[in-house]
C-alpha cells in the first residue's frame, strides 16, 4: 500500500507546480523577496522545485529603507547560503527621481509607494512574471486573486478581469507590457507555512521569536523604536517581550505580546490567537478596501 500524503504533502507538491509553470510560461519571471515566511518558504520550494539545479529566476526585494535590520541580515545570509541572484530596487530611487512621494506625519509609512518602485523594476528588467507569497487567507483582496494574476499595461489589477483556473491550468498568455503575478502560496494558511517551517526545519529571522523590545502604544498597538518613528515628548516607550506575526517596514508593523520562544509555541499561538495575522499592520487599518486599492495600483 503506498504512502497516503499530508495535507502539506499536498500544497507542496501544488507550490512546485506552480513554481515550474510559472519558470516554463514565462520569459522573465523573478521572485519577490522580503525576508519575511512566506518569501522565505517560497525560496525553499524553488530550492526543491529545480533541485539539483539552481532555480531558473532572481529575488528580487523591494527595498523601503524601512526595514527591519533583522530581515535584512537574513536576506544576506540566505543569498550566500543559497548562492540565489538578488536583485534590489529601492524606495529611496523613486522619491530622488520624483516619481513617489513620501508621507509626512509622525508614522510615515514608504509602503504604498513600494508598488512605484515595483513597477518601475518591472519594466527596467522587462519582467513578465513576478512570484509572490501572499495567502489568500491573509486579507479579503487577496482572496480575490487568481494564482496566475493580470496586470495590465499600467500594473493595474482588475479584480473582475480574472481568468479561470479549472484543473489546475494557469494561463500566462499576455499581451505587449502586461504581466502576470503568481502566488504559489495561494492555498496556504499562516498555520500551514507555520507547520511546513518546522517539518523542513527552514530558518526564519529573530523578529518572529519572543524578545525585548522598545516600544510605543499607538491605537492599541505595539510598535517598535526605530529611527523612523518620531518620538513625542507625551510618548511612553515601553519595554515588552513581543515578536512579529509579518514583517513589513518598522513604520507599519505592529509586535504582539508572547511568550514564543519557539516553532512548537508559535504553532500553538497561532491555533488559539483570535487576532488575524494582518491585525498588526497598519497599512491595512487604513480603510475597508486599503489592500485591494493598494493592489489595483500594483502592490503586490
Amino acid at each position: 500500500m503506498g504512502r497516503s500524503l499530508s495535507s502539506l504533502d499536498l500544497l507542496e507538491a501544488e507550490s512546485i507546480h506552480i513554481l515550474r509553470e510559472a519558470a516554463a510560461q514565462f520569459e522573465r519571471p523573478a521572485l519577490l523577496f522580503s525576508g519575511g515566511k512566506d518569501s522565505i518558504c517560497m525560496v525553499h520550494l524553488a530550492r526543491k522545485a529545480f533541485f539539483p539545479a539552481a532555480f531558473p529566476f532572481p529575488l528580487l526585494h523591494i527595498d523601503t529603507g524601512h526595514n527591519f535590520p533583522e530581515a535584512l541580515e537574513f536576506r544576506d545570509a540566505l543569498v550566500r547560503e543559497s548562492g540565489a541572484r538578488l536583485l534590489v530596487r529601492l524606495v529611496q530611487a523613486s522619491i530622488d527621481r520624483g516619481t513617489a512621494r513620501e508621507e509626512a506625519g509622525k508614522f510615515p509609512s514608504r509602503n504604498a509607494i513600494q508598488a512605484v518602485t515595483l513597477l518601475e523594476a518591472i519594466e527596467e528588467l522587462r519582467l513578465d512574471c513576478c512570484l509572490g507569497g501572499g495567502r489568500r487567507d491573509e486579507e479579503k483582496a487577496r482572496a480575490k486573486e487568481r494564482v496566475f494574476s493580470v496586470r495590465n499595461e499600467f500594473g493595474e489589477w482588475d479584480p473582475k478581469l480574472q481568468r479561470p483556473e479549472l484543473w489546475s491550468n494557469y494561463n500566462g498568455r499576455v499581451h505587449p507590457g502586461e504581466n502576470v503575478r503568481v502566488f504559489p502560496l495561494s492555498n496556504w494558511t499562516e498555520l500551514d507555512v507555520w507547520m511546513y517551517i518546522q517539518r523542513e526545519g527552514i530558518a526564519v529571522p529573530s523578529l518572529y521569536f519572543t524578545h525585548k523590545r522598545q516600544v510605543i502604544r499607538r491605537d492599541g498597538q505595539l510598535f517598535p523604536i526605530s529611527e523612523f518613528v518620531r518620538i513625542d515628548p507625551g510618548d511612553e516607550v515601553e519595554e515588552r517581550s513581543v515578536r512579529f506575526r509579518t514583517v513589513g517596514d518598522m513604520t507599519c508593523t505592529a509586535a504582539v505580546e508572547s511568550n514564543a520562544q519557539d516553532l512548537d509555541d508559535i504553532i500553538r499561538e497561532n491555533l488559539s490567537s483570535g487576532i488575524t495575522e494582518r491585525g498588526a499592520r497598519l497599512d491595512d487599518r487604513r480603510s475597508e478596501t486599503a489592500m485591494e486599492d493598494r493592489k489595483r495600483s500594483g502592490y503586490f
